[in-house]
Formats: C-alpha cells, structure tokens, sequence
C-alpha cells in the first residue's frame, strides 16, 4: 500500500508537470485575444471597410495609458483596470525627451522600461498600438521633443533638415530593435504602429512623413501603420502606405465624409477620442460630461467604427514635463494629467469608467469580462511640519558652474549636462548695476522671473509685463533675474522658437546689460540629493524667499496613495524622497498633487518644498484630490 501511494504521488506530480507543458505551448500558440490559435502571418489588414487581425474581423477597441505617467508599480493595476472594462488594446506614445535626455544618452530602464510595459500588455490579453513619434505633442514639453535639439541655431524640428534627421536616426537605432520583436507577426502583441503624429497641422516639409515611414520600415517595422489628424488636416497629414485616421471630440457627418473622401474603400479609425481635457495654469478644471462621452463612444460603435479613447487614464506629468499652449496667449499646463478620464489621476473608477463598462459589455454580445479590480487604499497622512530651510542664494554651491558670460545665454545653449544645455527648471542670471531706473525685458524672459537688488526682491517679469523699476541706489550693486521655463509649447508651428531662460536682451535705461553670472537650476535629482548635504538651518520666524524647506513625512506600515496639498503657499516645486512631484501655484484650478504610495517609505520620508514667494511651513497630505471648480468642455 505504501508503495501504491508513492507511485500515485508520482503520477500527479508527472500529470502536473505535462499539464504546465501543455498550457506553456498553448499560450504561446493563442494570442492575447485568447481562443483561437493565430497563424501570425498577416496581421493587422485595412483591405476592406472593416479591419482583419489574421483573417478574421477585428474591431479596435483601444484606450491610451502612458508608461512615463504612471508608477511602474501600477502599470498592472491599471491595465487591468481597462481590460476589465472592455478595452482590447492598449495605446501610447513613446516620449523621446525621457528616453534620450541628453545626445548619446539613453534611458529604457525602470520607469522607462518600455519593452517591460509592452510584454506586460501582452501577459494581460491587450493588443498594443505603438505611437514612436518621433514628435508625440501628447501635451509634453516641446511635444516629447529632447530641448538640446534646439542648441542648433538653424534648427527645423519635424523637417527633414540634416541636424533633425541625424537625431532621429541615432534615437530610432536605440528605440526600433527593442520593438521589433514585440510585433505581433514575430508573436508579440504591436498589431500597429503610427507615423508622428498629427502633422497635418505642421506640414512645413512635403517630404518628412515619407522620411519618418521609411525609417521606421527600414529598421524592422512590418505591421500596419497609421497616422492621426483632425479632420480638416487629415490629406496634408498621410503619407502613402498608411491608414489615417481621425482625432475628435464630437462625432459629426462632415468628419467622416472628411476621411472617407481622402480614403473611400479603409475602415474607419477614431485614434483619438478625447474623453476629457488637459488643464492649464490660471484656468478651471476641464470636465466632459460622463453621458457625452458614452453617447459619442456608442455612436461611434454603431456606425462599425473602430476607437481609441484618449485618455483611459491620463495619470500625472511627474517633474516638469508638461508643456503649454501659445495661443492665444502662452498658458502653461498643470502637472496633473486627469484628463477627466474614465480612470482617475490615481486609478479610482469614475462614473465615466461605469457607463463604459456597461456599453462595451453589450456592444461585446455578453461576452463575460475579468473582475474590477479592487482600489488602492489612500490616506491623509498627519501634516509635515518644515523645520529646516535654506535660502536659494545659499544652495548655489550646489549647482553646475557658475558660468560668465558677457550677454545672456538661452538654457538650451548653456555648458551644462555634459554640454546638451539645461532642459527644465529654473536659470539664475546675475549682473552689476551703478544706479536705478527702468528695466525693460524686451519680451526676452522665457516664461517668468523674479528680480531682486541685492537680493531684495523688486518685482516680477512675465509675459505681459515687460517694465520695471529698479530702486536709486548707491555704489555698485547686484542684479538678479530668476527665470522659470514653465514650460515649452507642445504643438503649432513655432517648435523651433521654444528656448528659455534669457533669450535676448534685457535694458536698463535703455542700456543693454552685460557681464552675466549665470547658474543652472534645473533641479534634477543629482541635486535634490546634493542638497541633504547641504548646511540647511533651523527654520527662523521669518526665512528668506526664494527658498528651499525641509521636512517629514511618517507613513507607518505599507504606504498608501495620498494628496500633497500646500494651502499658504504661492508658487514653487515638491520633492518627496528626491522625486520632482511638478509645481504647484496658488492660481490653481489644481491644488493638490498626486504621491502615490510606491513613491514613500515605511517610515521617515523626506518632503523638500522649493518656493519662490510666500509660505505657511506646513505641508498637508489628503485622502481625495483637488482639481479646482470644473467646467465642462465646449
């Protein structure tokens, strides 16, 4: 009987192990799609009005989350989350900025680890539809653009100028051979790929689309390629051998006839339908009204077309990434990406995300879908209290350089980052001055800054104030200008001109300035970190502005979610544990900022507060967000 029972043990143990084979070569053979063994010979096909994956009608069914704005510890939690709403595919842009920061410089890992996110869409049943740009707009700073491709005085960005080209090529080496393995005729999930983006609004050069194909075909892209346009530039957008397709808000007649008069015989693609809004500095909190959104999603599903809404979940533009608008007037965006999408900032269902659910469940015949995930927890952590502080002028040390310079120097062409210029942040020009009277910026400061004599502050300079006076006084005397890039434009057509910092003259009496200190305060986490060291002091009754602020966050057991709120505070950046969680201003509409839990530590968690003006020296944590007063999109 003993012997029996070992040779049954045996037996399950060899039964589990054919059964683990079996299933290894099973899901290997089926795609994400599940069912149905897929030969993976034709792909993604756009021969008739419909679309065909391998043969067999297909219908998109896409939603856009982006890697780069949100934590890689929740990139399963919210894929997930749109898998079991009925998404089938899965969309994003690929940020060239993060991935190639400086010339020579490339990033693909942790936060960055786009083939991790691509192999995790396929291991969760999505599709993926790949958006490499190389310019993505995507509400980025210069539109995903790297800003040291503007240190070219003669550059043409999204043209076929040589300085341009060149750059592209060196990033699609690095980029293209980690996803060519992942399209779906080599077995990965990339059934397609899209060309730029949205060019027809661009359209300098005739030649660059076919220039942006090629190069993507000629390093391994095989499967079906798209490009993306309003409908009243979707002809001056395409290029020949790709699908175009629709960017959109409301659905009418005329965009449709729109693309099938450019495109008669192509399935219909909606590639971007923006379920909500981006928000920017000094505006109200956009918001789409759920049953809008689910009235024109079912429109479109009646009509046989396909989708993919922008954004299924928008997720935060961490640090300072967030570009801006220029007309008709420069406005800078919020670092919150909401977007008002079916899936909050921090990953909560929203009503949208419900009537979603309920639509694409019928639209699917009853097809059963995977359970909701459950939330995170979020909690309101106790208030962390600043008790050290270190003026600006005494962190300066800690910076790169300072460099001399007899007239300004724009960031993008300063000595700094092994010589790619200075990207985000803050520039501190210094000069001399023997008497008062008025400054004038020319319209050279890009976006904002802060004047001070002898480090007194006198006054600010934006883009609608342009004069200044300065105080009579006697001897010699310092000049100082901290200037902010608030931000790069992200679409229209003056990419070219987005430097900052001083990009001209600035005139004192009429007299241009020169003899310039400059420093670089691009604030990068090298120099957060070189700021622990730094001689910080016990906070005094009445600290110096600008200024750095110092203090703790205890977040005992497993971390949680949380809001980061600073009522009494005017305008400046958080730093939680080294991490840039972007700026905050008193404007609003936003007045929290998202810090997921993966970001704290159990324990003691150090909360650095750089602020320009005014401040209360304490730091709230909440357990919900706070966008600012809505208004719905017209």
């Amino acid at each position: 009987m003993v012997v029996l029972r070992i040779r049954n043990v045996h037996k399950r143990k060899y039964a589990l192990i054919c059964l683990c084979i079996v299933g290894f070569i099973m899901y290997r053979w089926l795609g994400p799609a599940g069912g149905r063994r897929m030969t993976r010979k034709v792909g993604l096909s756009a021969n008739s009005s419909q679309f065909t994956l391998e043969g067999q009608p297909f219908h998109i069914l896409g939603g856009s989350v982006h890697y780069f704005r949100v934590p890689r510890a929740y990139w399963r939690d919210r894929l997930l989350k749109m898998k079991a709403c009925g998404i089938n595919t899965l969309t994003t842009y690929v940020p060239w900025s993060l991935h190639q920061p400086e010339r020579g410089v490339f990033n693909f890992h942790t936060q960055l680890d786009l083939e991790a996110y691509i192999n995790l869409a396929a291991d969760l049943g999505l599709w993926v539809i790949l958006r490499p740009g190389p310019y993505i707009s995507s509400e980025l700073d210069l539109g995903g653009l790297p800003s040291w491709l503007l240190s070219d005085g003669s550059m043409r960005l999204r043209t076929t100028y040589p300085g341009f080209t060149q750059a592209v090529d060196t990033f699609f080496d690095k980029l293209i051979p980690k996803v060519v393995p992942l399209q779906f005729k080599k077995g990965g999930p990339i059934i397609a790929v899209q060309v730029e983006n949205e060019y027809g609004s661009f359209a300098k050069d005739e030649s660059y689309m076919l220039f942006i194909k090629e190069a993507l075909q000629s390093r391994g892209i095989s499967e079906l390629l798209f490009t993306s346009d309003n409908h009243n530039t979707l002809k001056s957008g395409g290029v020949e051998g790709a699908i175009r397709s629709l960017k959109l808000q409301k659905l009418n007649q005329r965009d449709i006839q729109d693309l099938n008069a450019i495109q008669p015989n192509g399935p219909t693609m909606v590639m971007d339908y923006w379920t909500g809004w981006y928000d920017v500095w000094g505006d109200l909190h956009h918001v789409l009204p759920p049953e809008d959104m689910v009235s024109t999603v079912r429109e479109i599903l009646r009509r046989g077309m396909s989708v993919n809404l922008y954004m299924f979940h928008g997720g935060s533009s961490f640090g300072f990434m967030s570009g801006a608008l220029q007309d008709p007037s420069y406005k800078a965006l919020v670092p919150s990406y909401d977007y008002d999408a079916p899936l909050s900032e921090a990953g909560e269902y929203t009503p949208k995300y419900h009537l979603l659910r309920d639509l694409l469940s019928r639209y699917n015949r009853g097809d059963s879908f995977s359970d909701m995930p459950v939330l995170h927890y979020r909690e309101a952590y106790e208030p962390a209290i600043m008790y050290q502080h270190m003026s600006l002028w005494d962190a300066l040390s800690f910076t790169e350089g300072p460099f001399k310079s007899l007239k300004p120097i724009n960031m993008e062409n300063l000595p700094v980052n092994n010589k790619n210029g200075q990207s985000y942040g803050y520039t501190l020009y210094e000069t001399t001055i023997t008497s008062g009277g008025l400054l004038k910026s020319g319209d050279n400061v890009r976006d904002r800054a802060l004047v001070f004599v002898d480090r007194s502050f006198i006054g600010l300079f934006k883009r609608q104030s342009l004069e200044l006076a300065v105080p009579d006084g006697k001897g010699r005397r310092t000049l100082s200008l901290l200037v902010e890039n608030c931000g790069r434009v992200h679409q229209g057509r003056d990419l070219d001109k987005q430097h900052k910092g001083l990009v001209g003259d600035i005139l004192l009496n009429n007299i241009s300035l020169r003899d310039f200190t400059i420093y670089s305060l691009d604030m990068k986490p090298s120099f957060i970190d070189s700021l622990y060291r730094a001689p910080w002091k016990t906070l005094p009754e009445t600290p110096s502005f600008p200024g750095f602020f110092m203090g703790r966050l205890f977040a005992y057991g497993y971390p949680s979610d949380t809001f980061v709120k600073l009522p009494g505070w005017e305008k400046g950046v958080v730093f939680v544990n080294g991490l840039n969680l972007g700026r905050y201003w008193s404007i609003g509409p936003q007045q929290t900022l998202y810090l997921p839990g993966p970001f704290l530590n159990s324990g003691i968690n150090q909360v650095i507060v750089f602020e320009e003006q005014e401040g209360d020296y304490k730091v709230h944590f909440e357990d919900t967000p706070d966008l600012g007063m809505t208004a719905d999109i017209q």
